[in-house]
């Protein structure tokens, strides 16, 4: 979808539909191709078959939590490089050492604004700045 080199293929994880739809609009009118997962579990199987460019992770979600996910994520050779953001509504700085300690690029504390968002994938969305870095 994002043929015309501009937009970014971007995975939304996260258990709230009302943060999910709110990230899908932001970032659809960005010029972004939006994946959507409400889980640990829907996101892995969506990071495998439609490899996204950048990540958005929630940290509190049911069954598999975000830091679970994003180290899966990173464990796995094929999708290491993906950029991956948590969100959360806390922000502490022991939830955001946590974060990197997995492998998360950044933090954004919810709620967020469109222009927080859309921040973040021109920081992480596979620029070829941050592939060189």
């Amino acid at each position: 979808m994002s043929a015309n080199g501009s937009g970014f293929k971007v995975l939304v994880i996260d258990d709230s539909n009302t943060i999910r739809r709110s990230a899908e609009i932001f970032l659809k009118q960005g010029g972004h191709e939006v994946l959507l997962a409400e889980d640990g579990y829907d996101a892995l199987s969506k990071v495998s078959d439609h490899q996204p460019q950048l990540i958005f992770c929630d940290i509190l979600m049911p069954r598999l939590d975000g830091y679970q996910t994003c180290a899966i994520i990173k464990r796995n050779a094929q999708f290491s490089h993906v950029p991956v953001v948590m969100l959360s509504s806390r922000d502490g700085v022991f939830d955001k050492a946590r974060g990197r300690m997995v492998g998360s690029q950044d933090y954004l504390t919810k709620p967020f604004t469109k222009d927080q968002l859309l921040q973040a994938v021109r920081q992480f969305g596979g620029s070829p700045a941050a592939a060189r870095a």
